[in-house]
């Protein structure tokens, strides 16, 4: 068991490492048998000294799952909501993603699954697309749109 001092030491390491939220942290207490007065000591030393901070964490995590993860506003409004970020932090993140940026990620996924699926129709390819681009966290009206704009450029080829 630790002490209090060893487990900021730790905790405060942590959090240099990579950003972190408090849902991160307050996992990181469970193997520990230390009070919650402690805990609480704790969290808000690492809140005060700038070790934890939600907004920075979320500005973090949305573009990291966007640019090396390809994910979309849904899962990644969806993932921190479960790590508790409160929605007005996360959405005001996520209103950082460039709109022509979105489009064009969402735009080279469809593209590139295309090139591997194997279907018997245009609406059986379309099906998979679509579920595949939901299951990544875009919204629906935009994987359509972006479908239908891709077809059409298959069309006029």
């Amino acid at each position: 068991m630790k002490t209090e001092s060893e487990m900021l030491g730790d905790l405060a390491r942590y959090c240099s490492q990579s950003e972190r939220c408090l849902f991160d942290v307050r996992n990181k207490f469970q193997d520990e048998n230390l009070s919650e007065e402690a805990e609480k000591r704790i969290i808000d030393k690492l809140v005060r000294d700038k070790f934890i901070d939600e907004k920075r964490f979320a500005r973090s995590f949305v573009h990291d799952k966007f640019r090396f993860n390809h994910w979309g506003r849904v899962k990644i409004a969806y993932e921190l909501k479960v790590r508790g970020v409160p929605p007005e932090v996360y959405s005001e993140a996520i209103e950082t993603i460039d709109e022509d940026e979105y489009f064009t990620v969402l735009t080279e996924i469809l593209t590139n699954k295309k090139r591997t699926l194997k279907g018997r129709s245009r609406q059986d390819i379309f099906q998979k697309l679509c579920r595949f681009a939901v299951a990544r966290g875009f919204e629906m009206p935009l994987i359509v749109n972006t479908l239908k704009k891709m077809i059409k450029n298959i069309d006029d080829d």
